[in-house]
């Protein structure tokens, strides 16, 4: 199930992709899809627990000028010189809830974050680096997110992408995911730990199937490794799993 903030913001989406598809507004400039799937992964960043969820895909573009996908959120590319972009962005970060393994501990919730990302292409590859910082929920601090993503066009109807991804978390960032305070200690029997920053190093790879000029089928995965200090969080070496997967299949309609 997803969290109230998760709900609010996937509205948002829906209702952005809704009024920029309408044909009152459609125009060659616009490009929309919308799709939805089933999605497996942890319950949590660092749980040992996995869920299936129904997730939504949605991505919308205006020319080369503004963007928004659940990925990378809504963003606008301010400078475009070349190969080169720079684009402010809105987007929404997760939290935690305080159910089961956690259920003794406080729950965290996500929140709104604002960041620049800088991106560049070059033939089927493509490079980006963000910064990042919430300014609503419980989340503190700031992220420095690199990814590198390669994609091709393998036949008329199949493509992929395959691509590594690092993430810095900051030290407030990290304690407000990973720490755990002493009263929360008390409560829970876990010991008390106050992290600084951590890295979490990934690749994630999808697959595309074109049904029509309209319709597709994408299969997804990924993996991801915690280090340093949020790996050797309590809640992540005693009740969870410094090694996150995540698989879905979706489909999506473009407009």
């Amino acid at each position: 199930m997803l969290s109230k903030p998760e709900r609010r913001w996937l509205l948002a989406a829906s209702t952005t992709l809704l009024v920029v598809s309408t044909p009152s507004l459609a125009n060659t400039q616009w490009d929309a899809s919308l799709g939805a799937g089933v999605l497996y992964a942890p319950d949590y960043l660092g749980s040992d627990d996995y869920e299936t969820r129904v997730w939504p895909t949605i991505n919308v573009s205006y020319g080369d000028r503004f963007y928004f996908n659940i990925r990378d959120g809504l963003g606008w590319n301010l400078i475009r010189h070349g190969n080169w972009k720079l684009s402010p962005f809105i987007g929404y970060t997760p939290g935690r809830d305080n159910d089961e393994d956690l259920e003794r501990l406080d729950k965290i919730d996500g929140g709104a974050i604002a960041g620049l990302r800088v991106a560049y292409t070059h033939d089927a590859w493509s490079y980006s680096a963000a910064v990042q910082s919430p300014f609503t929920g419980d989340v503190d601090g700031y992220q420095v997110v690199l990814k590198a993503r390669w994609r091709n066009q393998l036949s008329d109807q199949w493509s992929a992408s395959l691509g590594p991804n690092l993430t810095y978390s900051s030290d407030d960032w990290t304690d407000d995911m990973f720490g755990i305070s002493d009263t929360e200690s008390a409560r829970s029997g876990l010991a008390s730990y106050s992290p600084d920053g951590y890295a979490r190093y990934g690749l994630t790879g999808s697959l595309t199937y074109s049904l029509s000029a309209q319709w597709s089928v994408t299969a997804t995965a990924g993996v991801s490794q915690l280090t340093g200090d949020a790996e050797d969080s309590p809640i992540v070496s005693d009740i969870g799993e410094a090694t996150q997967a995540y698989t879905g299949v979706f489909m999506s309609y473009r407009f």
